[in-house]
């Protein structure tokens, strides 16, 4: 039955990723035939990332009163409503109303799921449902490619996706004997911790940051790693395009292989390690030689380091917070992590418009650095706590 579960599971995490890079691999068409601009597609990205940010600050009351199935299939049934509707808009601003209840899906989800991983399974399972993510974003291209060549166009991919979405939330509701009982971590009826109390734990605003940082840098890779092929090593758009997957590829394949190493390394170990593979990554992204090779291996090597660090930042969370209050911690660090990747891209645009894109592997320094001093931080801080209740016993 727990097998059975995890694969239910598994597959609602496919449906989080299904919808993520089907409004960047459609906007080309979508944009022309509703009479956009260009950039207007940033404007539909920043309500998705608001809507996340709410309902992922409300997981904690929500999946408390309803439990984690109940949310995760309310959460898939909105996304699948929404690309449905996506389907159907005629103009930009019918997309922007469409994207609230998208955006106030995803977020729900995200926290619930992986604050149920957290609680009741092991660490190699965070980093493969991670995993599946990426199988979902890698997918969600090629369904909407095949529709624009075809005859169905954007809006068939669209259509597409929400039928999975709509196949994946009757799945979730049959499942719902599957899951465990509300446990007292999950809430059980219990009160929700408010936001100000959450930011008030100890040591919390460390994981914040750490978190916001990992989530800067990843966003920034992902989002720009075509254009400074593009850019940068000068190669035709076809070209650049296609290796803009490098990094998904470098993530996805890392985080299959790290769930096979994870329990035996640790997630405080595997956080360090992943931040010496994407340090080797970006200085390979510096390295001033000819040709792009070096730049390719880079964009794997950054993607591969950054594949066990998100799943073992949320999974350390219930032993670093207590079960308790993972939930809330939980909810509030993907609120962090989805305000990074809403604002830091585009900062990152402003930076690369005037100075250059270059400056690349720079930018993503800063951020790792950040990332690995509030990590140890708060490895430190949670060691002086330990100590100190080992004293007063």
């Amino acid at each position: 039955m727990a097998s059975l579960l995890l694969a239910v599971i598994y597959i609602a995490f496919i449906s989080l990723g299904l919808p993520d890079s089907l409004l960047g691999s459609g906007w080309a068409s979508m944009r022309v035939e509703l009479g956009a601009p260009l950039s207007a597609m940033g404007g539909i990205s920043m309500i998705i990332a608001a809507g996340t940010v709410v309902s992922s600050l409300a997981s904690d009351f929500l999946t408390r009163k309803l439990g984690t199935c109940a949310v995760t299939a309310v959460s898939v049934l909105l996304t699948a409503g929404a690309m449905l509707g996506f389907s159907f808009a005629d103009s930009f601003w019918l997309l922007c109303f469409i994207a609230v209840p998208y955006g106030l899906g995803a977020g729900s989800v995200d926290a619930a799921l992986n604050n149920y991983i957290a609680l009741h399974y092991k660490a190699r399972h965070m980093s493969w449902l991670h995993c599946f993510w990426g199988v979902g974003a890698l997918v969600s291209p090629f369904i909407m490619g095949a529709a624009i060549a075809g005859t169905s166009g954007w809006r068939g991919g669209y259509s597409l996706v929400s039928y999975i979405q709509f196949g994946i939330t009757a799945l979730i509701a049959l499942s719902f004997p599957l899951w465990k009982k509300r446990t007292a971590q999950e809430g059980g009826g219990g009160k929700a911790l408010t936001l100000p109390a959450t930011l008030r734990l100890k040591g919390v605003w460390l994981v914040l940051i750490a978190f916001f940082c990992y989530s800067a840098l990843e966003a920034t890779s992902m989002q720009w790693a075509s254009s400074y092929f593009k850019e940068y090593r000068a190669l035709p758009d076809d070209l650049a395009a296609m290796l803009g997957s490098l990094f998904y590829i470098g993530i996805t394949a890392g985080r299959l292989l790290s769930g096979f190493v994870s329990e035996k390394l640790g997630d405080k170990r595997l956080i360090r390690i992943g931040a010496a593979v994407i340090a080797v990554g970006i200085v390979l992204l510096a390295l001033p030689v000819q040709g792009y090779a070096v730049s390719i291996a880079g964009f794997l090597v950054i993607g591969f380091g950054c594949a066990p660090v998100y799943p073992c930042i949320i999974h350390s969370t219930p032993a670093n917070f207590g079960a308790e209050n993972s939930q809330a911690v939980i909810g509030v660090e993907m609120a962090f992590a989805y305000i990074a990747t809403t604002f830091i891209p585009p900062l990152f645009g402003v930076i690369a418009q005037y100075a250059g894109i270059v400056y690349m592997p720079l930018f993503l320094g800063i951020f790792l650095v950040f990332l690995f001093c509030m990590s140890e931080l708060l490895n430190r801080s949670k060691r002086a706590e330990k100590t100190l209740a080992q004293n007063a016993e």
